[in-house]
């Protein structure tokens, strides 16, 4: 997905209203907004909710959408803020059941590294989604699914070797990338 491509989607949806376009955005962009969710409340569940409801204020929103210089980190800052909002409301539901809220530990992190840890997950959802393809879905399916590499391989149809150069070409690309990112 590049920027231009984007940016014409955005035109359509805000002068045309087009449902299309807003589904070629929907699709070019679900599964990155979903792994930020699903970062911030490690629920499967609960990201998808997140990002449907992320959705709907972005063509609630499409008038304005055009004009905002970065729709990746926009929709970033919406999805994170969605998901600690959604995170903070149904801890609250749940201790109203009488569970406890997870108590706040003497190791929690500051502000700040708070901020670093966040940046960092930014640029590591930058650059995963700038992958080539199936350097993106073993990643994805070795790391974060945390599948073995012959599961992999059977998933995608390829051999266990292809699946170890895929991600060795994509742990490369990842670590030139995030450090590279602020340079961009």
């Amino acid at each position: 997905m590049t920027e231009s491509e984007v940016r014409k989607l955005l035109r359509q949806m805000k002068e045309w209203d087009s449902e299309t376009a807003f589904r070629k955005f929907y699709d070019l962009t679900y599964d990155r907004l979903f792994r930020i969710a699903y970062y911030y409340v490690h629920r499967e569940e609960w990201s998808q909710e997140i990002v449907l409801d992320v959705f709907l204020k972005l063509w609630e929103q499409r008038a304005t959408l055009p004009e905002i210089r970065s729709i990746e980190d926009y929709c970033f800052i919406l999805v994170k803020n969605a998901s600690l909002n959604y995170q903070e409301k149904e801890l609250k539901r749940e201790s109203c059941t009488d569970r406890e809220l997870p108590e706040i530990s003497e190791n929690s992190l500051s502000p700040e590294d708070e901020l670093i840890s966040e940046e960092l997950f930014a640029r590591y959802v930058k650059a995963l989604d700038r992958l080539p393809e199936r350097c993106r879905e073993v990643f994805i399916l070795i790391r974060e699914e945390k599948q073995s590499y012959a599961q992999a391989a059977e998933a995608l149809g390829i051999s266990i070797k292809t699946v170890d150069a895929q991600l060795q070409k994509a742990t490369a690309r990842l670590k030139e990338m995030i450090m590279s990112i602020d340079h961009n």
